[in-house]
């Protein structure tokens, strides 16, 4: 199994971050692509900035914690706060606690009797969001809104931190529409639906990261994907090695996957898809599972 040694600088993820926000810069404000190009180019620069804060939050590419925050910190995809990606996203690594509705922030279940109470259309919203099509279209809209709504409902009861985080994001957010709206080549209408379609992209990836299963170590997915959709989610679709070894960065997963494959999938209960062709096969129009999580008492 791989050791935790670390370089100073993972220059990999360094130059890949480099190049990220080149190409968002070239696009924005180069003004030498027609709209529908520069937005089909934005897309997945969005999606790799999340995968690259990803990567930030789990200790890389530099070893001052700070710098490396610095690195990711400006909020491209315009909705999430980093620091608060941040602390949700290390509280979702307790991996006993994985799915679980109220102990892991990145559930996508609901207790059974929480839904049971909700009224028709919004389940029938949340059904379809459990198909991949659905959580494409719907799933940045949906998470967005319940993200906000638990957010400042921890500010209305007193929680500071969290409050000046959003301050904090709504400064450097309008500081971006203020450089987009003034100085870029795309209007704005066409670089929100570049983030939104960015995010979409990324609900490709967090569709099927866990399933609810009696063992915390059945929850996490291995998708054996070599194609373009693994570069940009920086390979975490081999998401229970990254699960097992959350400091491994992105370019040592396929290695350590194939080097002990047999184990990850036997770790896993065989949780397991062949590609993200596959998942969409099995799952565009169809739920992965229910809403209300089958483990959890009705």
């Amino acid at each position: 199994m791989p050791t935790s040694r670390r370089q100073n600088v993972e220059w990999p993820t360094l130059a890949l971050i480099i190049v990220c926000y080149a190409v968002w810069g070239g696009v924005v404000f180069g003004g030498w692509l027609p709209v529908w190009l520069a937005v089909l180019i934005l897309i997945p620069m969005i999606t790799l900035h999340s995968s690259l804060q990803h990567e930030v939050i789990h200790g890389h590419p530099l070893r001052s914690k700070t710098l490396s925050a610095a690195l990711v910190y400006p909020p491209l995809g315009l909705l999430i706060p980093f620091e608060r990606f941040r602390d949700q996203h290390l509280h979702h690594h307790l991996d006993s606690r994985l799915t679980d509705p109220y102990d892991d922030p990145e559930s996508s279940y609901l207790d059974p009797f929480v839904w049971a109470k909700l009224p028709s259309p919004l389940k029938f919203l949340l059904n379809i969001n459990n198909s991949l099509l659905g959580r494409i279209v719907l799933g940045p809209a949906l998470g967005q809104y319940a993200f906000m709504a638990a957010d400042f409902r921890a500010i209305l009861a007193g929680n500071r931190a969290v409050a000046w985080v959003w301050l904090r994001h709504f400064t450097l957010i309008s500081v971006i529409i203020w450089l987009v709206v003034s100085f870029g080549a795309l209007p704005f209408w066409a670089y929100f639906l570049g983030a939104y379609a960015g995010l979409s992209l990324l609900k490709i990836r967090t569709f099927l990261e866990h399933q609810a299963h009696l063992r915390a170590s059945g929850r996490t997915v291995i998708i054996e994907d070599r194609g373009p959709l693994a570069w940009l989610f920086l390979n975490n679709n081999l998401h229970a090695v990254h699960h097992a070894h959350p400091k491994l960065a992105w370019y040592r997963l396929p290695a350590t996957y194939l080097e002990h494959r047999e184990h990850f999938l036997r770790r896993n209960h065989g949780y397991f898809y062949a590609s993200y062709l596959a998942v969409f096969r099995a799952y565009a129009l169809h739920r992965k599972e229910p809403v209300p999580h089958p483990l959890m008492p009705e």
